[in-house]
């Protein structure tokens, strides 16, 4: 089911999210570093249909100055692998990620995302006995892009149904382990799509490729490199690896 968040395209909500001011923040309670929760409107002159204000939007705004420094990640580089995430999604097709970018705001540089208005009572482990199947793509992403911090809440249903991916602060780094609550996947073969996905890609991330040069901006050399290293292990071996169910975990699970 493709996202119903916003009748926007993600091109509009592209700019709008990288151009409209922010006229209201509030502190999110549940992140570990710095979240916020960014009220979005346009200038006097940007109008919406009929020539009436258009409305606001909401997004999750991480600055890098309230990044929590890691062992295993270069501090000031989560923001950027939460955009290189929503590029790669984008070009993958899946999984659904929400529209991201990189700008300015009260705390300085950071990323920008649509707020997900989802159940907040639904998430992984409420939703993989009777939807396993529709996980795969997030799966599949979080082998890809080397995820370090996978949990249940990470995953969000819509009130259209759709399922969304977030939290890709901690991924692309060839040095961390990756870490998941979802082992259900281990050892299950990829399927077609993901493996038509991929194939796809491949060409796509040569360094002379417009795919690669955005990639490149946001990631170090080593971490540009290793991506390719993964897809072309995903390919050879077309099932999801064997993970360890009390090394290869996040903290909390949720």
């Amino acid at each position: 089911m493709q996202p119903r968040q916003s009748t926007l395209s993600p091109e509009r909500l592209l700019e709008c999210l990288e151009r409209w001011g922010i006229t209201a923040i509030g502190l999110h309670p549940g992140g570990s570093n710095y979240v916020f929760v960014a009220k979005l409107e346009p200038g006097d002159t940007a109008g919406g249909p009929g020539g009436r204000k258009a409305d606001p939007l909401f997004a999750v705004y991480k600055p890098r100055a309230g990044e929590r420094p890691l062992h295993d990640f270069p501090p000031g580089t989560l923001h950027r692998r939460e955009r290189a995430a929503y590029i790669l999604a984008r070009a993958l097709g899946w999984p659904a990620i929400p529209p991201t970018v990189i700008r300015d705001g009260p705390y300085g540089t950071g990323s920008v995302q649509l707020f997900v208005d989802a159940d907040p009572a639904q998430n992984f482990f409420t939703l993989r006995d009777t939807n396993l199947s529709d996980f795969e793509p997030v799966a599949a992403f979080d082998v890809l892009t080397n995820n370090a911090d996978r949990k249940a809440g990470s995953c969000l249903r819509d009130a259209g149904g759709a399922l969304w991916a977030i939290d890709h602060g901690l991924t692309f780094n060839p040095f961390a382990r990756q870490r998941t609550v979802m082992h259900e996947f281990c050892g299950r073969p990829y399927s077609p799509r993901i493996l038509d996905s991929l194939r796809s890609l491949r060409p796509r991330l040569e360094p002379a490729q417009e795919l690669a040069r955005d990639l490149g901006a946001l990631l170090d050399p080593v971490e540009a490199d290793a991506l390719r290293v993964r897809l072309a292990a995903m390919l050879e071996h077309p099932a999801f690896p064997w993970l360890d169910p009390r090394i290869n975990v996040p903290w909390p699970f949720l």
